[in-house]
């Protein structure tokens, strides 16, 4: 018998989940060959950022900031439940998803800002400002990597597949012990 799901990620969610990761993944790969592509696809992601900055506001319950960021207290506990094998399992973004949520946001906000600032007469052609740039471009290229990995493990600590879940929408529904 199946196993009952619910509805968490709604199509806006996961629509500005799998653009961010083609703006980014684009504005990566065409960083230093196709200067016009790269500039597009950072204005798609700076565009996505707002959108999301927004609709963590007023969206429904689980695209909601308010469901899902935490202060730090429940995140190191949460980080040391993880450490002993014994976190809870969230319905929506747990404890350190929502760090990580957070910091990509912040981290490409940063990046589509030194960017634009690129294109201005201000800042054409300043070294400082490329270099930040450069710098928080890697620096969200590693924490995708842990982002990635953050979701192989969870998805292997509760048994289901949170790729599938950012695809369909659903996850299993919530158990007993399970935060919802």
């Amino acid at each position: 018998m199946a196993s009952a799901t619910a509805k968490v990620w709604d199509p806006l969610v996961r629509v500005f989940h799998w653009s961010l990761v083609a703006s980014f993944a684009v504005a990566w790969l065409t960083a230093d060959e196709v200067q016009s592509l790269h500039e597009w696809a950072g204005y798609a992601a700076a565009a996505l950022i707002g959108f999301r900055l927004l609709y963590g506001l007023v969206g429904p319950r689980y695209a909601r900031f308010s469901q899902f960021v935490r202060g730090p207290r429940t995140t190191v506990d949460y980080a040391a439940d993880v450490l002993r094998r014994r976190e809870k399992r969230y319905l929506g973004h747990n404890p350190l998803g929502a760090l990580m949520v957070i910091a990509l946001l912040v981290t490409m906000a940063a990046i589509a800002t030194t960017g634009f600032m690129m294109t201005t007469d201000a800042y054409w052609g300043v070294d400082w400002v490329q270099e930040v740039h450069e710098t928080l471009a890697n620096l969200m290229l590693a924490l995708v990597i842990l982002h990635v990995l953050g979701v192989v493990f969870a998805s292997l600590a509760h048994h289901e597949n949170l790729v599938r879940s950012m695809i369909t929408g659903r996850k299993r529904a919530a158990e007993a012990g399970d935060v919802a």
